[in-house]
């Protein structure tokens, strides 16, 4: 099945490249050079192509080139099940971005609407063991991948544990003022922890289903919080007083926290060495990819970076076989061409150099 694919994307002023123009085919791209050159800044334009942050979570400001800080813009051809749009990516002088498809201004979550991107880069090699906020935001990408509107709910259920979060600060204690927040903490809370459990339910079967090299993680959303919304208005009713002396909101999808275990050995990924724990990941985003597939009709765009960390080279070509079974269009990065032999001409491949600060960009293979 034909996957998500890029035949043109365009940099503009962005990170370390005053200009970029890469003509790929659907085919993975591999890119390589050296450390610093500015191969994760292509990943970081591609991530763009999604609601949210990107896979730095940088704001517009830092993403423009210096020392000008002129703004910047990405553009991108983007083939998929639903057709050919052109994408334009900008923010003007660390201005908020701005969105347009074929021409035409759009909210950010427009974006999950044609696409659907995944990534494996390697600050996450250390999401089993640090704190409980990057795991659920890993899991809030998975969800946000099959739901594009938790996006949505997201930012509607913060923006009002903000406002709540700030009564209870200034220990305001007349009930009326609560009523409306706690209503919409319930309602989106409550849709929050529907979508998570959504999400893993999906990667679960995709896992089931799947034939492949890297190890099963067994996921289990920790939350405790009703499933309901008017059990969940109740709870944080209820909850107010010890919600005071704290200064803030103590209950909610906020509170969650994502546990994994690597399930034939049936030990917390947590206390996996780090080759399993990376492998666990590269599992996990490859269930994402064949779940998505089965969902959105079509596989997601993946970016790897450094994806040969960790692994040995066994592994390295199972993952690269299992991209091109899925038929993903994988923009991978690494330090040596080396490193994605075993893609032979399965892959194109891009050399990323750097000199005096500008990258440049050439197809190789």
């Amino acid at each position: 099945m034909a996957g998500l694919s890029l035949s043109n994307l365009t940099l503009s002023h962005f990170r370390s490249h005053k200009r970029a123009v890469i003509d790929v085919d659907p085919r993975p791209v591999a890119i390589h050079g050296n450390n610093g050159a500015g191969k994760t800044n292509i990943l970081e334009a591609v991530s763009l192509l999604s609601p949210g942050r990107g896979l730095r979570r940088a704001s517009a400001q830092d993403m423009a080139r210096q020392p000008e800080a002129l703004g910047w813009k990405i553009t991108a051809l983007l083939h998929g099940p639903l057709g050919t749009s052109e994408i334009e990516v900008t923010s003007e002088k660390g201005a908020a971005r701005q969105v347009r498809i074929d021409g035409k201004p759009v909210p950010q979550t427009a974006l999950g609407r044609i696409a659907r991107v995944l990534w494996l880069i390697p600050s996450m090699d250390r999401l089993w063991i640090e704190g409980a906020e990057g795991r659920r935001r890993f899991l809030d990408r998975m969800t946000l991948s099959f739901l594009p509107d938790h996006a949505e709910i997201s930012l509607g259920y913060e923006k009002a544990m903000r406002e709540r979060n700030r009564l209870l600060k200034d220990m305001v204690r007349e009930p009326s003022w609560y009523t409306a927040l706690e209503t919409r903490l319930a309602e989106t809370g409550v849709a929050i922890h529907h979508n998570r459990l959504h999400a893993l339910k999906a990667l679960s079967a995709a896992q089931d289903a799947a034939q492949t090299a890297f190890p099963t993680a067994t996921l289990t959303l920790e939350c405790d919080m009703p499933d309901d919304v008017e059990a969940m208005r109740a709870a944080l009713s209820d909850n107010r007083a010890r919600d005071l002396t704290a200064g803030r909101t103590l209950i909610g999808p906020h509170r969650a926290d994502l546990y994994g275990v690597y399930a034939a050995k049936n030990v917390p990924a947590r206390d996996c060495s780090t080759g399993e724990q990376k492998a666990l990941l590269v599992s996990l985003i490859l269930a994402n990819a064949r779940a998505l597939t089965e969902d959105f009709g079509a596989p997601p765009l993946l970016l790897l970076d450094e994806v040969a960390a960790h692994l040995d080279a066994g592994r390295r070509a199972a993952l690269y076989d299992e991209i091109v079974a899925l038929g993903a269009q994988a923009w991978m990065t690494g330090t040596e061409d080396g490193l994605f032999e075993a893609m032979g001409t399965r892959a194109q491949t891009l050399l990323v150099t750097d000199e005096a600060g500008v990258s440049s960009v050439s197809m190789t293979a």
